[in-house]
């Protein structure tokens, strides 16, 4: 039977901005928003976090990795022009599409859906509204003053793979491996971080074709919570020997009430995701 991963990940509390483009002299928006009730939370794109994963890749597994950044030149580069999943894990995790043009091909195209399906991340926390104001050096102008939104937060996302529809269905570990050690998503300016690897995660190995886990994950006080996780495990909904949970979240009742459900709880995220490793390693094929 076919076997599926979904990993729902939180990451840590921290200060936000910009995380698309820049923002001086201009007044446009640099956090992306979305409403959800009768509140406003900010997001950042599955494209951006797709790119943290890429850059893990192409810093621990360069060999087989097909397209690179140059920071330096600000431009992408391909090994091979003809994508090739077989040989490298970029284009079998990731997917392509080639649009070819010419005079005798102007129709033709080669594609593959990505296997690794990333989901927006969305704030815990509504965002108010909060602005910091700057000027920049030297001699001033029009454009010296410059606003930036921020907003504190943490910051839930989603990503679900089926390690058979991948070339190499061991790439899923590495797969796992990128999701722990995500260091900061596509758009953002060097002058902030913010550190996009998990603070709790929620792994799920499983027959199921759908996730159930997604947006488990809420703020409750000053601490992060999952409710709907523990509901999901005490109705059966989802199997408590599906899933595995790792993090802060092993220290708060939450977490206390997963284990007495029979669930797999660690203190640890990495400690968590190498026992999903090792669980993978006798679900899925070589």
């Amino acid at each position: 039977m076919t076997k599926h991963l979904f990993a729902t990940i939180v990451t840590a509390t921290a200060v936000a901005a910009n995380n698309r483009g820049e923002g001086d002299g201009s007044t446009l928006s640099t956090l992306q928003k979305i409403t959800r009730g009768n509140d406003q939370y900010t997001t950042v794109s599955a494209e951006a976090i797709r790119w943290g994963l890429r850059e893990y890749f192409q810093n621990h597994c360069e060999a087989e990795t097909n397209r690179t950044f140059n920071s330096d030149a600000d431009r992408y580069s391909f090994k091979k022009e003809q994508f090739s999943p077989e040989e490298y894990i970029d284009d079998d995790l990731f997917g392509y599409m080639d649009a070819k043009k010419g005079k005798d091909n102007e129709d033709a195209t080669t594609k593959r859906r990505g296997a690794l399906e990333v989901s927006r991340a969305i704030s815990l926390d509504p965002y108010w509204g909060d602005v910091a104001f700057g000027s920049k050096g030297g001699e001033k102008g029009k454009t010296s003053i410059h606003s930036t939104e921020v907003h504190c937060t943490a910051y839930q996302y989603t990503v679900a793979l089926t390690p058979e529809s991948l070339k190499k269905p061991e790439r899923a570990l590495l797969a796992l491996d990128s999701i722990g050690a995500v260091r900061h998503v596509g758009g953002n300016h060097a002058r902030f971080l913010y550190d996009f690897r998990p603070e709790s995660i929620v792994i799920r190995v499983t027959d199921d074709p759908s996730p159930w886990i997604m947006d488990v994950f809420k703020r409750v006080g000053e601490s992060v919570g999952c409710p709907r996780l523990v509901r999901l495990v005490e109705v059966g909904d989802v199997k408590a020997d599906e899933i595995l949970v790792g993090g802060e979240i092993a220290d708060t009742p939450y977490g206390k009430q997963l284990e007495s459900l029979g669930v797999r709880v660690y203190r640890g995220v990495k400690e968590a995701i190498a026992a999903a490793k090792e669980l993978l390693k006798t679900e899925v094929p070589a």
